[in-house]
This record gives structure tokens, sequence and C-alpha cells, in this order.
């Protein structure tokens, strides 16, 4: 193997390869880093030599002629350490936190790129601890631990020489035991890699289940099944003990021996030194110091290697994160023209009207294995109201996901006026779609500032007239400060169909081409309801909309009623031809009649 292949083997057995591209741009600080590591090193170097000087000159000789250039080189070498500790310190400190942030941002980008399948598939602990943990750990690596690094390397490298050039037989005896460090590091390495691996995986489990503790703390409350989940944490964290015990252990054992080893050293020059000392005491006194001030960064360097070592695993799923690919990607050729979701060429895009239109499309998700639609055609005029109704579960948001490019077809092409989606960008068809949720989502901030993420530029005008469509301006006036009210950490200081109400002004607000609803109404009550209905039939006059709908009573009016059971469409019209047809739909409808019926004479009887 040439020297060039060894080192980008290297290279790739750190993991350093992978975060080149975010290192490119610091190399001078890197370079400073090195150089003062350096400078420090050969500091404590010369502090030995300095003493022996010192021992067999002033001591041996009995002679104080040069003890004022003396005095004035080792006050220098004082005053050099000082100011070479400030620097190291700081450019490694500078080197964390801005590779940190660099590292957390492009993890924060990538996943803004990423489809819905990522995020269905991995949890909100496991992705937490992808961009907080394991760029904390990366950061720690090429700041502090590299210029620790340089500065014992360099220190154990320039004592090695200094004992070479002194008494070379006595340092060959002292540098017999390395082999014995290369044969123990390459034992423990796997090993030591493996472990860590498992223990950055449970840390994630643990990262995911303390997240929804707190996020789900009233369902846990309501269901009293804080001791279940107390239970199953408790799991976890005594899962990590074991395997941080175990990984403890091992690191004991790695470093115990090379502590041996170490220790063996300074005995070798203990014992041959013993004839160095009779002539010149300040050479005694310098392998001494050599062979004792190596133990210290020896054992150094072994924690060096174990954080090079198991730092590994953290490169190794930071990198695996960055290099997921999204399944709903936009061609080369479309991002030219179009660009991409932080560098939009608005300029190239063409005015959206609203015609939707399946052809030939098959669907599967890309984790299951039956397909959800098989060679499915559908037209939707621009202006039509499309309903989609089934049991719970019956798998309803497959269109409205397959219209809003969250994921692509399988086979056969959704069309948005007249083309291929795929040939146009997602930012693009996302802009002139107003989605609203079953389960409302506010960003923390104030209602203002939720609003304006659908239209940044809207005036109080707009603001207003989308409240008022939806009734929202109710609820903006019993918050006491009106718009500029905080709504807490995803909304929470408001009630869920206040939410509702304030995400469907911001659907509104974009005046969207295209308009989901996914069962918008199932999470409020009867009045609210009754609220958004109203807004519901005057808003989708002018529009393509989609309604995914659990209550039947609220899509009698549509142009188009889907049947969704079990992933797949099994009757589609309008509503008295699928009464008529005495199918699904009729029996869906007949039953829900019946318990609306049945609730509200109990209700009249209570």
């Amino acid at each position: 193997m040439n020297k060039a292949s060894e080192n980008k083997s290297s290279l790739k057995f750190f993991g350093i390869g992978k975060m080149l591209p975010f290192l490119k741009k610091y190399r001078g600080m890197m370079a400073m880093m090195v150089l003062f590591g350096i400078c420090g090193s050969a500091i404590d170097i010369g502090t030995p030599l300095l003493q022996r000087y010192a021992l067999n000159h002033f001591v041996g000789l009995g002679t104080l002629d040069t003890i004022v250039p003396f005095i004035l080189i080792y006050v220098g070498v004082i005053l050099f350490t000082g100011v070479t500790n400030y620097f190291s310190a700081l450019y490694s400190l500078w080197m964390e936190v801005r590779l940190d942030r660099d590292l957390r941002n492009a993890a924060f980008e990538h996943l803004q790129t990423l489809s819905f399948s990522y995020f269905n598939q991995n949890s909100v602990g496991y992705i937490h601890a992808r961009i907080m943990s394991d760029t904390s750990r990366i950061g720690m690596l090429f700041s502090w631990t590299i210029i620790d690094s340089v500065w014992q390397g360099a220190y154990v490298i320039g004592a090695i020489v200094a004992m070479l050039i002194v008494n070379a037989k006595l340092a060959l005896l002292v540098l017999a035991i390395l082999p014995l460090l290369v044969v123990l590091f390459s034992i423990f390495q796997k090993k030591l890699v493996h472990i860590n691996r498992e223990i950055r995986e449970i840390n994630s489990k643990i990262t995911g289940n303390f997240n929804e503790g707190i996020t789900g703390a009233k369902t846990v409350k309501t269901l009293v099944i804080e001791d279940r989940i107390e239970h199953d944490f408790k799991s976890e964290t005594d899962n990590m003990l074991r395997r941080s015990v175990r990984a403890a252990r091992l690191r004991g054992v790695f470093a115990a021996t090379m502590n041996f080893a170490s220790s063996l050293a300074l005995a070798i020059v203990l014992w041959r030194g013993g004839f160095i000392a009779r002539s010149e005491v300040g050479t005694f006194s310098m392998f001494m110091s050599y062979a004792q001030g190596m133990m210290e960064p020896i054992r150094w360097l072994v924690d060096a290697v174990f954080d090079f070592v198991t730092t590994q695993v953290n490169i190794e799923r930071l990198t695996k994160l960055l290099e997921t690919k999204p399944d709903v990607n936009d061609s080369a050729e479309v991002v030219a023209i179009y660009g991409d979701s932080f560098e939009p060429k608005k300029e190239n895009w063409e005015s959206l009207k609203g015609d939707v239109e399946f052809r030939d499309v098959s669907f599967k998700y890309p984790d299951g294995d039956e397909y959800i639609l098989e060679h499915f055609d559908l037209k939707i005029p621009f202006g039509t109201n499309v309903a989609i109704v089934g049991e719970t579960g019956a798998g309803k948001s497959t269109l409205a996901n397959l219209v809003c490019r969250f994921y692509e077809p399988t086979a056969g092409s959704v069309l948005i006026d007249g083309r291929d989606a795929r040939e146009r960008s997602q930012l693009w068809l996302h802009s002139a779609i107003g989605y609203v949720l079953q389960t409302p989502h506010l960003f923390s901030g104030t209602v203002r500032e939720n609003l304006l993420y659908a239209k940044p530029d809207a005036t109080d005008e707009e603001i207003e007239r989308a409240l008022k469509l939806v009734s929202a301006d109710e609820v903006v006036a019993r918050l006491e400060k009106g718009l500029e009210t905080d709504v807490g950490e995803g909304g929470d200081m408001l009630s869920t169909g206040e939410k509702q109400l304030i995400s469907f002004a911001r659907a509104i607000l974009a005046d969207p081409r295209i308009l989901v609803l996914d069962e918008a109404t199932a999470s409020v009550d009867t009045i609210t309801e009754q609220k958004i209905q109203r807004a519901i039939d005057t808003i989708i006059r002018g529009r393509t909309s989609i309604v995914i709908a659990h209550r039947l009573s609220t899509v009698r009016d549509a142009d188009i009623i889907l049947v969704v059971k079990d992933g797949r469409i099994i009757e589609q019209g309008r509503h008295d031809e699928l009464l008529a047809a005495h199918g699904h739909y009729y029996r869906l409808y007949t039953r829900q009649y019946e318990d609306e019926a049945t609730s509200a004479f109990l209700s009249k009887k209570a």
C-alpha cells in the first residue's frame, strides 16, 4: 500500500475524511492550533534540558557565571508558556463553537429537504441526538482533542529525540515498549467502537422517551400510566448503565495496561540511569523528568485515541443523516430553472391555476409492500371540491399527499395544470397549496408572526380579512394583546379550537390555488366546527379543494366524493349517487346519521 493510500485509510478509519468539507474553511485556525500546540510542547521539552544544565553547571561545577542569562531565559520561558496556553485555549474554543454551528446548521438545513417518510421512520429523540449530541462530540474532537493530541504527541516525540541524543542506549530501552502499545490498541479498538455505537443508539432512545414523557405529560396523567412510563425509561437507562459499565471496564483495562507500559519505562530509567547519576546528576534528572513526564502524555494519548475511536460513531451517525437522500427530489434540470427551497428562482415560476390529474397512478409507501393505488385515473378541474371519506385508518390522506408531492407515484404521474408535477419544483407547488391539519400546530411567537409565515409581506388589512373569513377575529379580540399575543410553544397557550382557527386563517392568507383540509374540523367543538364549515363553503369557491372528512354531513355538497377503505378507493361519485348505490358510503352515512340522531335525542332527554 502506498503512502497516499495509507493516509486515506487512516482518514477513513477515524471518520475524519467525511468531515473534511467542514474542516477545510478552518485550515488556518487549525494550523494555528497545531503551531501553538507544538510551541507548548517545545517549552515542556526544553524545561528538563534547562534543569539538566542548572544541575550539571551550577551544582556539578559549582559556578554561577551564567546565572543571570539563565534566569532571564527561564522567566522568558514562563511568560511564553502563558501566552501559548492563552492562544491555544482561544483557538480551540473558536474552533469548537464554529464547527458546532456549521454542523448543526448543515444537519438542520438537510432535514428541511428530507421527505415525510424520514420523519415517520425516525423519532424526535433520534434526530435530536444527531443534531445536538453528535455535533457536540465532533466539535470537541476537532478542537480540544486535536490540540491536546498535538501538544502531548509532540512532547513524547521531542522527549524521545532528546533522550536519543543524550543517551541512545537508554532511550532505546524505553522505546522498546512502543510495539506493545500498538498491539494493545489494535486489540481494543474494534471492541470499543462496537460498544460505543450501542451506547449512542441507546442514548437516542432515552432522549426520545424523555421527549415523549414531557410532550405527552397530560396524556400520561389522564391515562394514569406514570408507572409504565417510568418503567420504560428506567429500563432504557439500566440498559445504558450496563453498556456503559462494560465500556468503562474495557477502557479501564486498556488504560491500566498502558499505564503499566508507561511505568515500565520509568523502571527502566531507574534501573539503568543509576550509572549515569554517578557522573552527571543533571542528565539523570533529565531522563527521570522525561520518563515521568511521558507517563501523563501517554495516558492522555490513550484517552485521545479512545475519543477518536468513540467519536467515529458520532461521525457515522451524523454523516448518515447528511447522506440520507429524500424520497422526493427535484431533478438538476428543474433546480436550474426553478431553484430550490433555499434559493428559489421565483422569476421563472409560472402562475398556477389548480387543475389536478391522476394519470395511471400506482402507489405504495416506501416502506410498504402493498399498493395503495393501482392504475388510478382521476381528473380534478380547477375549482372542483373533492371530498375523501372513510373510516379512521382507511388511508384517506394518500391522495392529498400525492397532490402535495409529499410522496411521488410509484408508477404513473400526477399532473398539475397539465404538466407532470416533477417537471417543476416542489417549492413552486407548495407555495400554491394551503394545508390545514387535523392537529393544528403553531410556532413559538405571536399570533401575527404565525400568520406571516404564510405571507411575509401581508398587510394588516389582508390579515384582518383572513381572520374574519374563518371567524378567527373573535379569537384575536379575546386575547389580551391581540395579534401580538404570544401563543407559547406549539401554540399551547391557546385552546385546540383557537389554534385551528388561527391555522385556518394562516392557510387562507396565502390565497392558495389548491386547498387541502385534512379533517380540519375533527378536533374542534361543535360551535367552532360550524364557524369553520361556513367559512369552507365560502373559501373553496375559486379554488381546487381536497377535503378529507370524517363527518360525512360536511361533504354532501362536494363535486365528487372518493370513498376509501383499506387504503383503496372503492367508490366515487356525488353524495346522492353514492347513497342510491347502497354501497359502503351508504352504510357509513347511515350509521353516522343514526349515531348523531341518537346522541341528539339523549342530550335532549338529559
